[in-house]
């Protein structure tokens, strides 16, 4: 893809910094962590854990409320929004390759909403550091990876469904009811679905595993909840199965593989199609 590429990565990166929806997302996880600080979290305790430690599970599980519509109403609209523009035309217009515009769109897009949660990361660890805290680096370091693994999940379905969609009407309505399904399918409906229809429990536990915000979820307890307490019963499958280090590596690796498959089947289409 060459210089195609990095030109329209960067030409889509200056185009992300001047959007007003960039600060404010950027704005809303920088000043989550400072809230939280102000209102004693790092103080409380949970499980054992206090401190910075208290302070990551909580944006976790925020992060895991936010990020995944964030990303997918923001993402649906590259492809099918350039389109109906008529920017789209334009640009491949100049000698830039159908994948080079694609992949630049994917790109530009994980770094612009990665990197304001990595930096609202980093700007805890420091202010836990200025304030004498216990830095919890292996939570740090695997919060990181479980975040951009997450982002990457949801930007490759995202860049799928922009690159089918005929409207940005119906990208937009199509990615709401997915993220809908997807929270649907957490715990509630899955435990209600198993008394009502008296199902299996392995097949029950492993449909829940198929959903990637499961998947986030279980990761981002199992660092600090060696036992899953908080999931009841199902914890003891989980981790007699699957065991606590298979399934730390499985909640980074699904999402990458989902993402990844997710974008390159959307790729796959855009350049075999009159996306025109």
């Amino acid at each position: 893809m060459g210089k195609g590429f990095l030109y329209m990565t960067e030409l889509d990166l200056m185009q992300n910094l001047r959007s007003k929806w960039f600060w404010a997302y950027s704005l809303l996880f920088g000043a989550f962590v400072a809230i939280m600080f102000l209102s004693g979290v790092t103080e409380s305790q949970i499980i054992g854990f206090v401190g910075l430690s208290r302070l990551m599970v909580t944006f976790m599980q925020v992060s895991m409320a936010i990020l995944p519509i964030y990303v997918l109403i923001t993402t649906v609209r590259s492809v099918v929004g350039d389109r109906e523009s008529n920017v789209m035309e334009y640009m491949l217009s100049l000698p830039i390759s159908f994948s080079a515009y694609y992949w630049s769109k994917f790109v530009s897009k994980f770094l612009v909403i990665y990197i304001p949660v990595l930096f609202a990361l980093i700007v805890a660890i420091v202010w836990g550091g200025l304030k004498n805290l216990e830095i919890p680096w292996n939570l740090f370091f695997f919060y990181s990876a479980l975040l951009a693994a997450l982002i990457f999940n949801f930007l490759g379905l995202g860049m799928y469904i922009s690159a089918r969609a005929k409207s940005q009407e119906v990208a937009i309505g199509t990615a709401f009811i997915i993220w809908l399904i997807l929270v649907a399918f957490l715990d509630l409906l899955l435990m209600g679905m198993m008394l009502k229809l008296r199902m299996n429990p392995d097949m029950v536990i492993w449909g829940g595993m198929i959903n990637p915000l499961q998947i986030f979820r279980t990761g981002s307890l199992i660092l600090f909840d060696k036992k899953l307490t908080v999931m009841g019963p199902a914890s003891y499958y989980v981790l007699d199965v699957l065991g606590r280090n298979s399934f730390l590596i499985l909640s980074i690796a699904y999402p990458l593989f989902l993402g990844w498959l997710f974008a390159f089947l959307g790729g796959r289409y855009f350049r075999r199609h009159d996306v025109i």
